[in-house]
């Protein structure tokens, strides 16, 4: 499978590591420029890319950067880019990090925020497990204590095709429902860096609250985003 990955930290890195290991052609980008990956592509074979390059031609795009820079992206990014093509959204708001993002604050799920900023569906996975748990704490398919994932989407194939992604690198992915629904698996939730079974990840989702907790939110004087 052809994969674009946007964002080369903890997550992408890690995701261009395991993708790349287990056959995938994957290309790689980051805002500073294909010669900073240098050692990333010689490490995992993937190839490094503009962000515009890592968007075109590809079976899944996998942005895996801070929701401050999503607005940052180019706005025309996802265009050209084929309707079939599947953009996955790891991303988790953190106000002392990302500033106060005001729709988010108001209670619109992340990822439909980051969707919007894009102007393209996405399905949201990858945002609740440690990058070193997702590097190291793959099993193979029916092994106990296997790690399950949610993956939120409005899109059943999309959503089937990153499922099968998280299978193949050694995870259960549970359907956690629409992207309205995403707000289950966000920071602070009870699946949020828990590594559960699909059983856990599932009454974890039914347990979740939509009140943000107060770790999760700006305080008043953190610069806003729209």
């Amino acid at each position: 499978m052809n994969i674009g990955i946007i964002g080369a930290g903890h997550i992408g890195g890690t995701l261009t590591r395991r993708l790349s290991a287990l056959g995938h052609n994957v290309s790689v980008a980051n805002s500073r420029g294909p010669e900073t990956l240098a050692g990333l592509a010689a490490e995992t074979g993937a190839s490094a890319v503009t962000v515009t390059e890592a968007a075109r031609g590809n079976d899944v795009v996998i942005v895996a950067i801070p929701e401050k820079s999503v607005p940052e992206l180019p706005k025309d990014l996802f265009r050209p880019t084929d309707a079939r093509t599947v953009v996955v959204d790891t991303g988790n708001y953190y106000p002392r990090r990302d500033g106060r993002i005001d729709a988010i604050e108001a209670g619109m799920p992340e990822s439909q925020w980051v969707a919007q900023q894009l102007g393209r569906p996405v399905v949201k996975a990858f945002n609740t497990i440690y990058a070193q748990h997702l590097m190291e704490r793959g099993r193979p398919f029916g092994r106990p204590g296997r790690i399950a994932l949610p993956v939120a989407g409005d899109d059943d194939a999309a959503k089937e095709l990153v499922m099968a992604l998280i299978d193949e690198m050694g995870f259960d992915a549970v359907d956690a429902g629409s992207l309205a629904e995403s707000w289950r698996q966000q920071p602070g939730t009870p699946v949020y860096g828990a590594d559960l079974d699909a059983g856990g990840v599932r009454r974890a989702l039914s347990e979740a609250s939509n009140e943000r907790r107060a770790e999760f939110r700006a305080q008043a004087s953190s610069p806003a985003t729209a």
